[in-house]
């Protein structure tokens, strides 16, 4: 028998997180529940979910900060927000989300992104290498680490790991942005070239001051996209 997802619902609105708990519950999944960033952090001293639904707007501590401070843990996180805007969708994505759904929505695409979300983890799980090695540096996907060529540890935020595996995964083939996203999102986005280039730039950012001239990793190839310039070994 197959084991219930665990779904943590974070919201101060009592309403709305527990139609989302009751919807996700009669759907057979594991549901715990907490009111705000406090009472999450809680429930993640003694257990690890497969997935948080955690909503944006919150006294003390909200959404945004929240999903910066879990970057490191790898647990999916799906955002939600009264704020639909394109750039309010963007935002939630650079900090960390996995994805994005705006207030008020409708129960069915509530969980059919959390299916894709789950489903993508899974994905993840079975077919990542367990270690990718590029001139001197160790990528290590399951754990979200990547350590540089003097075996210090790289700090990268969620979506900086993301399209660095995602380029990694493919060295020499040029990606371009709507896919780059599709690969570390999981999902197309309409505002997605101001998005990557930003990501791009810190991470090149990054990893040449970790290692210098380790920004060369990432190649611009001029009108179509990026591409990871080394040769990779899968172990």
């Amino acid at each position: 028998m197959t084991t219930p997802a665990r779904v943590i619902v974070v919201d101060d609105d009592a309403s709305i997180r527990d139609a989302i708990a009751d919807c996700l519950l009669l759907h057979g999944y594991h549901v715990r529940v907490a009111a705000d960033a406090a009472a999450l952090d809680v429930l993640l001293q003694v257990e690890r979910p497969d997935l948080i639904v955690l909503d944006w707007m919150m006294p003390g501590e909200d959404g945004l900060s929240v999903c910066r401070r879990l970057q490191a843990r790898a647990i999916p996180i799906l955002m939600l927000s009264a704020m639909g805007s394109a750039p309010d969708r963007v935002i939630g994505l650079e900090m960390g989300a996995d994805d994005y759904l705006a207030k008020p929505f409708d129960p069915r695409e509530l969980l059919a992104r959390v299916r894709a979300l789950l489903r993508r983890q899974d994905k993840l799980r079975a077919q990542v290498a367990s270690e990718l090695r590029f001139s001197g540096w160790r990528l290590l996907p399951e754990q979200r680490r990547l350590l540089a060529p003097d075996g210090n540890e790289l700090v990268l935020s969620r979506g900086e790991f993301s399209l660095l595996l995602a380029l990694a995964e493919r060295p020499g083939r040029v990606l371009g942005r709507e896919q780059l996203l599709q690969l570390s999102r999981g999902e197309p986005s309409d505002s997605v070239d101001r998005a990557v280039d930003l990501a791009i730039s810190r991470l090149r950012r990054k990893l040449g001051q970790a290692s210098p001239g380790a920004e060369s990793l990432v190649q611009t190839s001029r009108g179509e996209g990026y591409r990871f310039d080394a040769e990779v070994q899968l172990l």
